[in-house]
């Protein structure tokens, strides 16, 4: 098994995650995230695409070849 972080993917295959966990995050904590963005005057997008990177960095990626 290889295990890799999000960094060592290729543009399009983190591309592709980065969509993923935005959905995730956006299933999650989409109605939190939108309250806290009016709260304090933030993008809510610009918000979104911070957590759903963070959200990367959680997960575990293994290959098997």
């Amino acid at each position: 098994m290889v295990y890799l972080t999000y960094n060592n993917l290729d543009a399009e295959t983190q591309q592709r995650l980065l969509l993923l966990s935005k959905e995730d995050v956006e299933s999650k904590f989409g109605n939190n995230l939108k309250v806290y963005a009016q709260e304090h005057h933030l993008d809510y997008d610009v918000l979104l695409d911070e957590e759903a990177t963070r959200n990367l960095y959680n997960y575990e990626y293994i290959f098997n070849i």
